[in-house]
């Protein structure tokens, strides 16, 4: 989550978690939230790997990697594409539009295959 610089997690409603955490853990008779050891070590995690995707050489390793999937994510619609039969051949399909000839498709293969 990004905050402003005059604003603190702990600031917001919802981040005084710990306390109804710890209020509801002794309600029910369990261990209170904040005492384990290891959650400082979760928190200082957190925090490392927050600070870390907020450094401009992650975001933009982050795009090209999202880039590249959507890519690879347009060319297989492609290839799918041109196994269709469609009139006309070259028409203009939206990506649902694809799955849902697909599926039709793959259906009246089956059909044949049947008979």
């Amino acid at each position: 989550m990004m905050l402003s610089g005059d604003h603190q997690e702990s600031d917001l409603p919802w981040g005084h978690t710990d306390t109804l955490l710890d209020s509801l853990g002794a309600q029910c008779g369990s261990m209170p939230v904040g005492t384990h050891d290891g959650e400082a070590k979760v928190r200082s995690k957190e925090e490392k790997r927050r600070k870390r995707r907020a450094t401009a050489k992650y975001r933009s390793a982050h795009a090209t990697r999202e880039r590249v999937r959507v890519v690879a994510f347009n060319v297989a619609f492609a290839e799918l594409r041109k196994l269709l039969p469609t009139l006309p051949p070259d028409k203009k399909l939206s990506k649902i539009e694809i799955l849902r000839l697909a599926i039709c498709y793959i259906s009246y293969l089956d059909h044949v295959l049947d008979i």
